[in-house]
């Protein structure tokens, strides 16, 4: 994997968003770059109206009403919603927030250098390829790392979705407590930056 530094620098504390740009030997050119509530509006809806990504807690929700649930996070400093694509291709809906500004805080002791994620990973075009998952969420941890104020990654995915918390787990991460919130009963885990680091360095 490329390790090329991410062009402009990251960073999650602040309005807009940012892009990033990594070419992965073997699968193309993944761009992260903001979401555009109005002009992805309707891919976004394909994939989170899919029973799928029940999870996601979108399905049933029509074009409209997705886009304007992003262009709530859109106005917020503390939540960015983010789209991947895959050699221009879209491949993946990112997101990142600031725990102790978003319900998660009040359920788990918030370290300084937290960063909160959620992602959706399309479904691929064509023939299933082998690697298509973790090489997207590659990419995407490091654009979150890739911030120097991130010293520690979670993320809550519900204890019913299975395949999110062992991909996460195969990516590095840790597991900790599982917490009752207002939607789901939330499987919390955390990946630090020095974890990440160590593990990309002995894949390389």
């Amino acid at each position: 994997m490329s390790t090329d530094r991410p062009r402009p620098a990251v960073d999650h504390r602040a309005p807009g968003g940012a892009r990033y740009e990594q070419a992965v030997p073997g699968f193309g050119t993944v761009t992260i770059r903001p979401l555009d509530p109005a002009g992805d509006a309707a891919v976004v809806h394909r994939w989170v109206d899919d029973e799928r990504a029940r999870f996601w807690g979108m399905v049933g929700r029509t074009r409209e009403q997705v886009r304007e649930t992003y262009e709530f996070v859109d106005s917020l400093d503390t939540h960015h919603a983010y789209l991947a694509l895959r050699d221009g291709e879209p491949a993946g809906l990112f997101q990142t927030y600031l725990p102790e500004h978003d319900p998660l805080g009040a359920h788990y002791p918030v370290q300084d250098g937290d960063l909160g994620i959620h992602l959706l990973i399309a479904p691929a075009d064509g023939p299933p390829r082998p690697g298509h998952t973790r090489d997207l969420v590659n990419v995407f941890l490091a654009f979150v790392l890739a911030d120097p104020h991130v010293r520690r990654i979670v993320a809550e995915p519900d204890v019913r979705n299975e395949k999110s918390v062992a991909r996460l787990l195969r990516s590095g991460f840790e597991t900790g407590p599982q917490l009752d919130l207002a939607e789901k009963r939330a499987q919390l885990v955390h990946l630090t930056r020095e974890r990440a680091e160590s593990r990309a360095g002995a894949a390389g």
